[in-house]
This record gives structure tokens, sequence and C-alpha cells, in this order.
């Protein structure tokens, strides 16, 4: 079954003539073929990717032309906000930002806006939504996953690529790749992500990888123990940071005690969640929980 995106997803490309844009949507019609479509304001009319798709002035125009449900959005910081509501307003149920530097004062509106609609956001900033051979939504590399019953969630796009890297070494699959973004106000979070793959069958344990700063892992944690019976494995990243050090995403700067990775390293084992030290014991820690679950249910 996968989450948020798979075969029948219909995806359009916001921004698909700019460089950028034109780049990724190709890559993400050539690993599973579903980009029906871009959105480009003034250009509507046109075809795009060598003429296999064609592009569209909104997002409304798109939907109701090849039924688009999924956007994702290639448009510059100045204009990437503006993106995110339009497309939320036009009813497409999944909206995947890749787009940085979209200031925080302009994100909150945004929130705001898509929770009063039946949308769901993730990013921005992040490097999108990767179901194995199912669809492609961003820009992770889609020749190192394959297709199987481990769910991965991150703020990292690099350390998702590690997590997948290591689970395929392991012989598991990913159900699906979910890179979350980095930024202090984002759409989906590791909970939301949590619940889905909790009652998603074909998902059998969830890698989760969180960074130092904020509050998201400790909620995740909390709700993991209460309402997650699959194995959850977790790592944070940022372990040797200084107080008060931002380490590359702009959410992650420790302003309290409990946000350090220590702290939450901590609490994540309290909960139950099988906490790794470095990325390279991910796959093993996913074997070795699996095997776990394996004994007490033949037990």
């Amino acid at each position: 079954m996968a989450i948020l995106v798979d075969k029948n997803s219909r995806i359009i490309v916001q921004g698909i003539t700019g460089s950028e844009g034109s780049f990724h949507a190709e890559q993400c019609l050539e690993y599973a073929g579903n980009v029906v479509g871009g959105v480009t304001p003034g250009k509507g009319g046109q075809t795009a990717l060598d003429g296999k798709v064609p592009v569209f002035n909104s997002c409304a125009e798109a939907r109701e032309k090849v039924g688009a449900n999924v956007s994702l959005i290639f448009v510059p910081p100045p204009f990437a906000a503006d993106a995110i509501m339009e497309a939320a307003a036009a009813g497409i149920e999944l909206i995947v930002c890749v787009t940085e530097g979209i200031p925080v004062a302009q994100m909150v509106e945004v929130k705001a806006f898509v929770d009063q609609t039946g949308s769901r956001f993730v990013g921005p900033n992040c490097p999108g939504v990767l179901t194995p051979e199912g669809a492609k939504v961003g820009i992770m590399p889609g020749f190192i996953a394959k297709k199987g019953s481990i769910g991965v969630i991150s703020k990292s796009g690099t350390l998702t690529y590690e997590a997948v890297d290591q689970l395929v070494k392991q012989g598991y699959g990913q159900s699906t790749c979910v890179g979350i973004g980095g930024d202090p106000i984002i759409g989906t979070t590791m909970k939301d992500l949590l619940d889905l793959f909790e009652h998603d069958e074909e998902t059998e344990a969830i890698v989760m990888i969180g960074e130092i700063g904020g509050s998201m892992e400790i909620e995740a944690a909390k709700f993991a123990k209460a309402n997650v019976s699959k194995p959850v494995i977790g790592f944070i990243a940022g372990q040797t940071a200084p107080p008060g050090r931002r380490m590359g995403h702009a959410g992650a700067i420790v302003s309290g005690a409990d946000e350090s990775a220590a702290a939450k390293k901590k609490l994540m084992a309290e909960c139950g969640v099988h906490v790794v030290e470095s990325p390279a014991d991910i796959g093993r820690t996913v074997r070795d929980a699996l095997k776990h679950v394996k004994i007490g249910v033949e037990l």
C-alpha cells in the first residue's frame, strides 16, 4: 500500500518550465511515468519535457484537465508561499515543496491556510517523497531505494539516503521514504507520519531520523509509545553540536536542555524507540528489532 503516493498518483510540477523544475520533473517522469503536467502562470497551452506533458496556467486548471492530485513545487522563494496556497486552494491532496529559503513569517501564513483545507503539505526545504516502484515526488535518487516494508521519516535529505542504503544492504526495502524538511515551520510532522505508517499494512517497521533543536522528536516518541505497535528505530543528528549552534537546518538550533541530542535519545529510549548512535547502525538495528518481533510472535 505505502503512504502518500503510489502508481496512481497524478503529479504536476509547479515551476516546470524553470531549469530546476524541468530537470527534476524529467527524473520523476522517468522513474514512474506519473507526471501528468506542469504549472507556470502565463505559459498555459505550451508543453514541457520535450512535449511529453502539458503546461497549465494554474493548479485549478491542471486539476480539472488532467486530474492532478499531487503537486511538486520548484518555485523560487519569493513566490513559493503563494504557490503552496494556490495548490491547496485548488484541492490538490498532497503538496510537496522542495524550495528552501521561504521566510518563516510566510510559512506561518501558509501553514494556517493549508490546515484549513483538505490538503496535506510536505516541506518546505525537503527532498520530497519516494515510494519505490510507485512514485517519485522530489529530488530523492530513486535508484538507491528498493520496494519493501520499512517506512522512513527524516529531517535530513542526506541521512535519508544513508538510511535507505543501510536498509538495502541488510536486504530490506522501503514502503515509502518521506523527507519532511528541517525548517522551523513545516507541514507534515514525524507524529503525522508515524500514524500513517502504523496504519499501513505494508509497513513492518519505521526509521525516524531527527536532529537537535525543537520538540518534534520528543512529541513523536511519546506518540509512538502510546499509539504505534511497530518497531521504531530512531537516530538524532548533531550529537556533537555545542549549545546554541545552528547545524545546517534553520530548525536545528538547541534552545533548551531537553532539545539536545542526549535528552532526545534518552526520552526516545524510554518510549520504546530503538535508538542508534550512528547512521551506520540503522540497517542492523532494524534487522534486530524485526527479529525480536518475529520471535515474540512465534512464542
